[in-house]
């Protein structure tokens, strides 16, 4: 009996060790920095050796939420990071970074309408 439990530690002690390339190990922490001024406004900073970082600064808003601005890195699949800043407050979250997509433009016809349609409300034309 005593085996059986040997060995059933042993099998569950191989299991958890870490398995495959470096990509599979854990992350040390290099910057782990965090700031609660008491008042509603705060800030971290995250870095860690395998590439990935945040910094978030947060201040109360004007509708009971925090404000917040920062950035963080996401890895991409040809090892790189993205660097994505974002603005979060009454607005919702707001992300700016070149991998994300963008809408395409409108066509010139769209374009047109629309200026039509702004020199008809200026001139106070209105359809029911």
């Amino acid at each position: 009996m005593k085996f059986i439990v040997f060995v059933s530690c042993l099998v569950a002690f191989a299991l958890a060790a870490p398995q495959g390339d470096d990509r599979d190990r854990l992350a040390n922490i290099l910057r782990d920095d965090r700031v609660d001024n008491g008042d509603g406004s705060f800030s971290y900073a995250f870095a860690s050796d395998n590439g990935l970082e945040m910094e978030v600064a947060g201040t109360p808003g004007s509708e009971g939420q925090s404000n917040m601005q920062g950035y963080y890195l996401l890895p991409l699949a040809d090892g790189g990071f993205a660097r994505i800043t974002f603005i979060a407050d009454e607005n919702g979250f707001q992300p700016q970074g070149d991998i994300l997509p963008t809408p395409h433009p409108l066509p010139a016809h769209a374009i047109e309408q629309i200026r039509i349609a702004e020199q008809q409300r200026a001139a106070g034309i209105t359809f029911e």
